[in-house]
């Protein structure tokens, strides 16, 4: 149910390695300057074929995850696994120890968000909010960050999405083209123009590589490495840590947020005067952002600031916008940004 629990952990689910998806990795190189296609953007898309396992989900409830999975672009298999982890399909609808309700198990505040005056019992209701609650938190391009806003929890991430690859005629690999680093960079739509286009182009064309602690590229990456090279890419010098990081910019109002601002949080080791964890701003309307979260999630898309954000990503300590002009500050720190994995974690 989309409650927050007590524990958190990673998730992973096998990368295709079907020559197809391959041809797509590769095409994020070129898809960072000239855009992605529309037959990637169609593989990106699709919606998985049911296996024998699908025959035993109601008809009902299948043909309503079928359409909401239509509707929403999230992969209908992700949505019946919700339904099927969370209430056996209805069987037992609650109220939950935590208050929540219906077959897709919502409490009612986050039913206020994404039920749309429907009927929380309603199946019918309850599947399309679920729909909206995972593509408003990362579906398609990344569904590990999108469960995980549904329940704070990496074992349901991972039940959830096992779940699903059950559910899916080509297994793992039918639901894990649309988490692929193109399919990521597909979702997040055209780049702004000029110095903001650079930076974002650079990061998103490392979206999917692997998190390590003082990593600055090109096969790996930490916050503060991430956003240093990003704006190197961009002609503009910034210092290596994210504490550095934030005295060397121009704190700006979160009202004022651009993309291709960085957004800091304080981490596991820092504190609100020297943030130990550091975002690239993506959408500040949407309150995303790209970054290298810990070593359970590669490079990605995050939500920031929002109830459902990943620990330690909310609140937010501040923004700034880095001078244009190329810094005399060496980029040669000692120590690198520091890492989320000790950060505590909300246990309510």
């Amino acid at each position: 149910m989309p409650h927050p629990a007590a524990e958190r952990g990673s998730a992973t689910v096998t990368i295709a390695t079907a020559a197809a998806l391959l041809l797509l990795l590769i095409a994020v190189i070129a898809g960072a300057v000239g855009g992605v296609t529309g037959q990637e953007a169609s593989a990106c898309t699709a919606q998985p074929a049911a296996s024998s396992t699908a025959a035993s989900i109601p008809a009902n409830y299948l043909a309503d995850f079928k359409k909401a999975g239509a509707e929403y672009n999230v992969p209908w298999t992700v949505l019946a696994a919700i339904g099927e982890v969370e209430s056996g399909f209805g069987q037992n609808d609650g109220p939950s120890s935590a208050g929540a309700l219906g077959p897709m198990q919502f409490e009612p505040p986050a039913w206020a968000l994404y039920g749309d005056g429907g009927d929380i019992m309603n199946p019918a209701d309850g599947i399309p909010a679920a729909a909206r609650l995972l593509a408003a938190n990362g579906a398609p391009g990344n569904l590990q960050q999108a469960v995980f806003a549904y329940n704070h929890s990496g074992s349901y991430v991972t039940d959830v999405l096992d779940q699903a690859a059950r559910y899916a005629a080509g297994g793992a690999q039918a639901i894990s083209a649309a988490g692929s680093a193109v399919c990521q960079q597909a979702a997040l739509g055209p780049l702004p123009a000029g110095t903001a286009g650079k930076i974002l182009a650079y990061a998103e064309a490392q979206l999917g590589k692997r998190y390590l602690y003082g990593a600055t590229g090109p096969d790996a990456f930490d916050c503060s490495g991430l956003a240093m090279m990003a704006y190197r890419a961009a002609g503009i010098t910034i210092p290596r840590t994210s504490q550095a990081q934030w005295a060397h910019g121009q704190q700006i109002p979160a009202s004022q947020a651009q993309p291709g601002d960085l957004v800091f949080f304080a981490g596991a080791d820092g504190t609100p005067a020297a943030p130990g964890h550091v975002g690239i701003v993506l959408d500040p309307a949407a309150h995303t952002m790209i970054d290298a979260y810990t070593a359970a999630f590669p490079v990605e898309e995050d939500t920031y600031g929002l109830p459902a954000s990943k620990g330690g990503l909310s609140p937010v300590v501040g923004f700034t916008r880095p001078p244009t002009q190329r810094s005399a500050t060496a980029s040669g720190m000692k120590s690198a940004g520091a890492p989320l994995a000790r950060m505590r974690r909300d246990s309510r």
